[in-house]
């Protein structure tokens, strides 16, 4: 099957995957950088695929404001899996609205559904909900740290640590021989080489411009994502997490001219499929 890409659409609402179908469906809930911007939540991506009787859904980053605009795409009481990279707010905080709807859903009360992160991930919700460390989110989530690779439905997740001031993950998720890799926020590192390997979709962070003095080991530039994409074989790449202080523009330009292959920067609402 062929790669597709379904522009932006504010009124999409929910697309189901055919629980037979052996595409790979991305759509991109929240790409803004660092916080939300006019036009996008942070970051926050829905990765779904069917196994042959039913769709399922997992929930990459959950920033400002994702939830919102996460019920435009998935019913939230049918994510069967959450994954943050790391637990700075603009990837994280959302988890605690999101902790709200499942403990007080008028349907009843919510099978725990499972949540990887970084070390210490359920103590630091609790505490951004204000809550008691025990029992804190723990009747509404199931805390896992990243490790071992892990099989949630049709897809295989793996980690790689990167380079952030607090720890941080890249992924990359695997289903129906169709790769998604997703950098998270990082410096550059040769772990992303391993992550983007061949990818049929790289999401790839960009938050800095080449022309400024850029402190390390915080973000790439456009022109290293780019230079990531190339040298591992992506085969799509999708700037993202662009903050709304720079021209998402500019540095779009840098990574095109260190990646020849098809680009394009991430919209909310867009959605892939492979």
């Amino acid at each position: 099957m062929s790669d597709d890409v379904v522009a932006p659409e504010t009124t999409r609402l929910r697309v189901p995957v055919d629980g037979d179908d052996r595409s790979v469906r991305v759509t991109i809930v929240g790409c803004s950088g660092s916080y939300p911007g006019p036009d996008s939540p942070a970051s926050c991506y829905l990765v779904q695929a069917g196994d042959g009787l039913r769709t399922w859904s997992l929930v990459i980053d959950m920033g400002n404001g994702a939830l919102g605009a996460l019920q435009r795409y998935v019913d939230p009481l049918q994510v069967d899996a959450v994954f943050l990279s790391h637990l700075h707010a603009d990837h994280c905080v959302d988890m605690t609205s999101y902790y709200v709807l499942r403990k007080y859903h008028p349907s009843g009360s919510q099978p725990k559904i499972p949540v990887w992160g970084p070390k210490g991930t359920g103590k630091r919700l609790a505490k951004a909900y204000d809550l008691p460390r025990k029992p804190g989110m723990d009747e509404e989530f199931s805390f896992r740290r990243y490790g071992d690779p892990v099989t949630v439905g049709p897809f295989t997740v793996e980690s790689y640590e990167v380079d952030h001031p607090v720890p941080a993950y890249a992924l990359r998720i695997t289903a129906h021989g169709k790769v998604v890799a997703y950098s998270g926020d990082t410096g550059p590192i040769d772990a992303l080489n391993d992550v983007a390997a061949d990818a049929d979709l790289f999401l790839c962070e960009a938050s800095f411009r080449s022309c400024d003095d850029n402190p390390p080991s915080l973000h790439l530039t456009g022109a290293e994502a780019g230079d990531v994409a190339t040298k591992a074989g992506a085969k799509r790449l999708i700037v993202t997490h662009v903050p709304p202080w720079h021209d998402a523009q500019t540095i779009f330009a840098e990574a095109v001219e260190t990646y020849d292959g098809p680009a394009e920067l991430a919209a909310q609402g867009a959605v892939y499929v492979l």
